[in-house]
């Protein structure tokens, strides 16, 4: 049976007031809206108990599981206002899809793609005002963040029979307030964000968490970030902390490490697999070696290098630099073309500026 979202309006909303000057400048994850949905799932008696109800601390037991096996999943997505007042969501049944995967790999309960999505509309409807106003060239939204985690009280090594269900929401500025600029990265061989067998491919807090300290040793380094290597071999590009990779060639070849199960399959990845055939580029996934990177760059064969992933869009890569050396592709009158085209045309999409003909828009309010 479909989840009830029941409406426990709350009243104390913030003023209006004091919303508008949050919205005038929010950043990111700093402010949440008046509001939050929870729902509970048991192993007697499935989803129930969906709600949307005053936004506010969640009364959990010292024991939960959660806090001991770190039994939790989550996703991020955005909500775009339109020029015509109505809000809009990008490709919510993929975050739907890939939410169920990673349930499946962390021994969580699945829940289906009717109820993951009404319960982004549950929230979106009653916070409507949170989601900033469309405006040309500008990139606020609301950050939608969907999560499940373990709260039975039990101190035991098995699935939870208790677990909770929450969205939030927190209202987005621009990533880039300054405008786009390259990062530079750390090749971090100390550490891997994930191992084969593990839980590399689901959205879990645990991933995020092991990338921490590669990070740190790359803004130790003077760097922006980190990219990690496959864990066995220390050879092929993966990822970074929490975003996926892109390396654009002279010849018009787009090349992203493949999915090996280590990599988390981002939506925004997925749609840049499909935007670039639209682009005349010729994409590719298949195993990079780090040293590929290197080669080319000196070279010159490598254009451009960007990531992706859902808060940023897309972010250029400049130098990338590793222990007794760096490299920079990026040569006189570099420009980051094909990055910056595709990360325009994605926005134009997701704010309603171009036609959608992907279908990868979904209304929520």
């Amino acid at each position: 049976m479909s989840l009830e979202f029941t409406l426990d309006e709350r009243t104390d909303r913030l003023s209006d007031a004091d919303r508008e000057a949050i919205l005038d400048n929010p950043g990111f994850g700093n402010h949440f809206t008046d509001h939050m949905v929870l729902a509970t799932w048991t192993a007697d008696g499935g989803w129930h108990d969906g709600k949307v109800k005053a936004f506010g601390p969640i009364s959990l037991s010292p024991a939960a599981a959660v806090l001991h096996y770190a039994q939790e999943i989550f996703e991020g997505m955005k909500a775009y206002r339109h020029a015509d007042g109505s809000v809009w969501t990008f490709r919510p049944e993929a975050n739907a899809a890939r939410f169920a995967r990673s349930a499946k790999r962390l021994a969580l309960p699945e829940m289906s793609e009717d109820d993951f999505v009404d319960s982004l509309k549950a929230l979106v409807a009653i916070d409507s005002a949170w989601v900033p106003e469309a405006a040309d060239g500008a990139e606020t939204s609301l950050y939608l963040r969907p999560f499940m985690f373990a709260s039975e009280a039990f101190l035991g090594v098995r699935p939870a029979r208790e677990v909770t269900y929450s969205v939030i929401a927190s209202p987005a500025g621009a990533y880039f307030s300054g405008g786009v600029k390259p990062v530079s990265l750390w090749i971090s061989t100390d550490y891997a964000r994930a191992g084969e067998g593990g839980t590399g491919a689901a959205k879990c807090g645990g991933n995020y968490a092991s990338s921490l300290a590669g990070q740190m040793e790359g803004l130790a380094a003077g760097c922006d970030q980190a990219v990690f290597l496959d864990s066995s071999t220390h050879t092929y590009i993966e990822e970074l902390g929490g975003m996926n990779l892109f390396l654009v060639y002279k010849d018009g070849r787009i090349v992203t490490p493949e999915l090996t199960g280590t990599i988390l399959e981002g939506v925004t990845r997925s749609s840049i697999l499909e935007l670039a055939k639209d682009l005349g580029l010729e994409p590719e996934e298949r195993r990079v070696p780090i040293q590929e990177w290197k080669d080319a760059a000196a070279s010159g064969e490598l254009a451009e290098v960007f990531a992706c992933g859902t808060a940023a869009v897309i972010t250029p890569v400049g130098e990338l630099k590793w222990d007794g050396g760096s490299c920079d592709h990026r040569r006189d009158g570099h420009t980051d073309e094909i990055a910056l085209k595709i990360r325009k045309t994605l926005l134009d999409i997701q704010y309603g500026r171009a036609e959608d003909k992907h279908g990868w828009m979904t209304r929520l309010a």
